[in-house]
């Protein structure tokens, strides 16, 4: 079940959609969880969603319980369920135990096992992975293949949905995909230097060879989403992901940040330092990207004769990683960021060296207050579990 430590109020999607518009996680001006009720003509999508909302966040609970918590009617309620339980996104869990007299009352949760996610996570250095996820983001089967040459990567990405697809053995909501690159708000990937695309729309190659619904955002997006979803992430948070390179996915007010260009959030290439520092794949020099990224830090830590030098260069890292976010924590006045990467690399040293770096660069009304620097929990799994998410979105007004 969903990480509900310190769960948010509730959010109004500004044009709720029915589960069957295929509304996006990274939508224009629309926040992620709906919690009270909206106009007539967007009631029975919007009061769906609303219902499996509360589900998805609180568990097990009555018809009576569901309508005191979204403050639909009970007659709607009961309508409401009946309806979801037989398009299979509600099961009836028994009854509840007795305490006192009349008659025991029915529980209803989500069926998890009734429908199936597909998640795809297309930012690894060697392989590519999927797997076959529960409604709550449970994973049921994983599948990795090695990345293949460019002449191939389209066709091996649609032969591991396929195969994940058959995996299912439940009706599958929809696929979802992380990929390093620039995403606009159709799954067309602008740009993504590594696999040599440009203006290429892998939302609808998947969608055509598979005939299911499909939603592809920039990886760093999809895990800033696990990370709220299931991490406990406030609304404002910025993920920073750090592999090959570094990205970063951002939350305000709990609307996900795309930019005018859909780049928000690509901070690798932002220079830190006026010092130069090591040459970029970009052709520039001292990129964060160039000093942070595993392959980079990990040359360099290799290099060191001396082991006590490490402890110097995570620091070092840090510290470029606070000079790179210390303008956005100062404009956004972000509460959090999250690390996601090796821990061995980015916790510890690294992680401290950020915050005092922050603290030195920003200013908060205390100490106690100032931004908040920890690593994710979510481990290798948290772009799959953030396309999850996209699909839960965007098929159920989920997240």
């Amino acid at each position: 079940m969903p990480n509900t430590e310190a769960r948010r109020g509730p959010s109004i999607i500004d044009a709720p959609q029915s589960p069957t518009t295929n509304a996006r996680a990274f939508a224009p001006g629309r926040t992620l969880r709906q919690g009270a009720k909206v106009l007539p003509e967007h009631a029975r999508g919007h009061n769906r969603s609303l219902v499996l909302q509360t589900l998805f966040h609180q568990g097990a609970m009555s018809r009576a319980d569901l309508s005191r918590e979204t403050g639909l009617t009970r007659v709607t309620i009961s309508d409401l369920v009946a309806e979801l339980i037989a398009d299979g996104f509600v099961a009836e869990m028994g009854v509840r135990e007795a305490s006192g007299p009349g008659k025991p009352a029915i529980l209803v949760d989500l069926d998890h096992a009734g429908h199936r996610i597909i998640g795809l996570d297309l930012s690894g250095s060697d392989t590519f992975i999927g797997a076959v996820l529960t409604l709550d983001g449970g994973i049921v089967a994983r599948r990795e293949v090695a990345v293949p040459a460019a002449d191939a990567l389209v066709d091996t990405v649609v032969e591991l949905a396929r195969a994940l697809v058959a995996e299912s053995h439940a009706p599958v909501l929809g696929v979802g995909v992380g990929t390093p690159g620039v995403v606009d708000d159709r799954g067309v990937i602008l740009t993504a230097p590594n696999f040599g695309w440009a203006g290429f729309d892998l939302e609808g190659a998947l969608r055509n060879a598979l005939e299911v619904p499909v939603l592809v955002a920039n990886d760093a997006n999809a895990a800033v989403l696990a990370e709220y979803t299931f991490g406990g992430a406030p609304d404002d948070v910025l993920l920073v992901k750090v592999g090959r390179g570094v990205g970063s996915g951002l939350l305000l007010a709990g609307q996900p940040m795309r930019g005018s260009r859909f780049a928000a959030g690509e901070i690798g290439h932002v220079t830190v330092g006026t010092d130069g520092g090591p040459q970029c794949a970009c052709g520039k020099v001292g990129c964060l990207e160039a000093w942070l990224s595993v392959p980079s830090l990990t040359s360099r830590l290799n290099a060191a004769a001396d082991p006590a030098a490490h402890e110097g260069i995570l620091r070092d890292a840090g510290e470029r990683l606070g000079i790179a976010l210390a303008p956005v924590v100062g404009a956004l006045d972000v509460s959090e960021i999250v690390l996601s990467g090796p821990p061995e690399l980015l916790g510890g040293s690294l992680a401290e060296q950020t915050v005092e770096t922050l603290r030195a660069r920003t200013l908060a009304p205390s100490v106690d207050e100032g931004v908040r620097v920890r690593m994710t929990e979510q481990g290798q799994d948290i772009v799959l579990r953030g396309a999850a998410v996209m699909v839960l979105s965007g098929q159920l007004g989920v997240s």
